[in-house]
């Protein structure tokens, strides 16, 4: 099938360089010329995991480009996944998905799906249906929700293997389009490559058909859960500091009740990157619109905010005075194997630490060019090495759990330190290992008041 994708941000690329490794001809278009040029030079704009290998193993059923009027017309289906960022009154900002709409319905010269990949608010579809008829001349076209759940840093992985595939659409003739699209998803009929193995035992993946607004808030409803696990195990967390339990052995002994499940049961700094924050937001500006609270979803973006300053009060309060000390923060994207530093923790604690009057150096495995260019005027130091980070501080804030984390030398790298002190903010460090280097380690939740 001829495909294109509307942007190319992690969600646009993975999907358009995944349909093209099916085997469909799949157009990937932005307006953004200098990240088009990098694009067709082989080089991504992004860090994913296993992304640059799976494109060029695609390469010959994908191309780029930057006008509609040379990536719509032969589509049998567009994918939508431009940006949504948060505006100030909580709703998502659309207008880069109202010009999306427009524009397509003025290239449209054939029958075709138009998709909606980008998160978006209940009734979104509907309203993308009124903006492409506006400029679509007649044209038959149909409007679908697909959204998605991938994981940064696994997106190639999610993308190829799912938990399932969401649908929703009004039309018929627009769910078996989109089925005959995922058909080599759904019966994992494709050669998986060989670097990204197919997980064993993986058989058909459940396809759900839906109307468009049951589509639209699956997607909302799965990630403000997800943030809810993260936001209740950290809450559990403070109370089992109290009363002097182990996190890790309660949420292990919740984890194992296969209703509750281990994933996003992991204590530490909480949640960031690009969703569960605007995500939540979302679905409680759109509940409002119904005169409908969320409760339940408001405490768990204020026990999120809560965790960070937490994370700082903890600090301040082993080492007493914050003004004129210098802390090294181990990693700045929001999670480990991505670049997306997005609602990211290490930033806001960063902010926290030097309004308190301490100096920050950061360092981050991929992240940093990202971090120079996003953050120029925070006032962080960012080093390119481990030992430079680290050198002079009076403690080390670990945030982001990157693996190489795990195994640096604590024996020779606290040697050069003011004060070896080691605050673990992901529960992620190994606690022998630093203490027999000589480190004063604290955990997030795991020093008893």
């Amino acid at each position: 099938m001829n495909v294109t994708i509307i942007g190319t941000g992690y969600v646009g690329l993975t999907t358009g360089v995944c349909l093209a490794y099916l085997g469909h001809n799949v157009c990937c278009l932005d307006t953004d010329e200098s990240k088009i040029r990098q694009l067709e030079q082989g080089h991504i704009p992004i860090y994913e995991p296993f992304l640059a290998e799976v494109m060029a193993e695609a390469s010959r059923n994908l191309r780029f480009a930057t006008s509609y009027e040379t990536a719509i017309p032969e589509s049998d289906v567009i994918f939508v996944a431009v940006g949504t960022p948060t505006g100030a009154d909580g709703n998502p900002d659309l207008r880069y998905l109202r010009s999306a709409a427009l524009s397509i319905g003025q290239h449209l010269k054939k029958p075709a799906v138009v998709v909606n990949k980008s998160t978006v608010p209940v009734g979104s579809g509907n309203w993308v249906r009124s903006l492409v008829e506006e400029t679509a001349n007649g044209m038959r076209f149909a409007v679908a929700s697909n959204p998605e759940f991938l994981r940064e840093g696994s997106a190639l992985h999610d993308s190829l293997y799912p938990d399932r595939i969401v649908v929703g659409a009004d039309e018929s003739w627009a769910l078996e389009t989109m089925y005959r699209l995922y058909r080599p998803l759904i019966e994992q009929s494709f050669n998986a490559p060989s670097f990204l193995r197919r997980p064993e035992g993986l058989g058909a993946v459940p396809l759900v058909a839906t109307d468009l607004a049951s589509a639209e808030l699956i997607k909302y409803a799965a990630n403000a859960f997800l943030a809810l696990k993260i936001s209740y195990i950290n809450e559990i967390g403070q109370l089992a500091e109290r009363v002097g339990a182990d996190i890790h052995q309660v949420a292990k002994g919740i984890g194992l009740d296969t209703r509750i499940g281990t994933r996003f049961l992991q204590a530490g700094l909480g949640w960031g990157g690009s969703c569960f924050g605007k995500d939540t937001a979302a679905l409680i500006t759109t509940a409002g619109e119904y005169n409908l609270p969320m409760p339940i979803v408001e405490a768990a973006r204020q026990v999120n905010q809560r965790v960070r300053l937490r994370a700082v009060e903890k600090l301040q309060q082993e080492l007493k005075v914050l003004k004129g000390c210098t802390i090294a923060l181990l990693g700045l994207a929001f999670k480990p194997h991505t670049d997306d530093l997005r609602d990211a923790p290490a930033l806001e604690i960063a902010s926290k630490l030097m309004l308190r009057g301490a100096k920050v150096k950061a360092h981050d495995p991929v992240a940093l060019a990202r971090a120079r260019q996003a953050v120029p005027e925070q006032g962080i130091v960012f080093c390119e090495d481990i030992a430079t980070t680290l050198r002079d501080c009076d403690a080390a804030m670990l945030v982001t759990e990157w693996p190489q984390y795990q195994e640096l030398d604590w024996k020779t790298l606290g040697a050069t330190m003011r004060r070896k002190v080691v605050f673990d903010g992901r529960h992620f460090l190994d606690r022998q290992r630093l203490e027999s280097a000589g480190m004063k380690l604290l955990r997030m939740h795991g020093d008893v008041e």
